[in-house]
């Protein structure tokens, strides 16, 4: 499957997969650094479809992925958000970053905190604003820290 055709298939996959659940919606779909965005308006299942912790929405964009690799597709790689759940929480993610930012910047201390993947992923383009501000992760899966210091 060419990318149209990606973005294409993984929208209406995902509103087949939605349907199951007595959800009939409209999904928005675009790409945005080959990552196919699935956007899905809120109805009145959305914490069944967000589940505790995000867990049923990454389940989700597992699910709707793995369908792409299974067809081949061009662009494998989803992110669905729901309610704009995920822009809300990136929001929170950046204004408590800002507070991180400016407590190592004034004490000079490096912090470590402890964020799964994509909340890591905003403080790090957050932190690229700051010339003398530094982001980097370490330790391997679950214990993955981020690292704010100083320059």
């Amino acid at each position: 499957m060419n990318r149209d055709e990606s973005v294409r298939f993984a929208t209406k996959y995902l509103e087949d997969l939605l349907s199951f659940f007595g959800i009939n919606v409209a999904v928005f779909s675009t790409i945005d650094d080959e990552v196919i965005q699935l956007s899905v308006p809120s109805t009145s299942m959305n914490s069944l479809l967000i589940g505790k912790n995000a867990d049923n929405l990454r389940a989700l964009q597992y699910i709707v992925s793995q369908a792409l690799v299974s067809r081949e597709g061009e662009i494998t790689r989803v992110n669905i958000d729901i309610a704009d759940y995920k822009r809300q929480r990136a929001d929170r993610i950046a204004e408590k970053a800002e507070g991180w930012i400016k407590k190592v910047r004034a004490t000079g201390e490096p912090m470590e905190i402890n964020l799964n993947a994509a909340d890591r992923r905003i403080v790090h383009k957050l932190a690229e604003d700051y010339s003398d501000i530094t982001t980097h992760s370490e330790g391997e899966g679950r214990d993955r820290k981020l690292i704010i210091s100083k320059i």
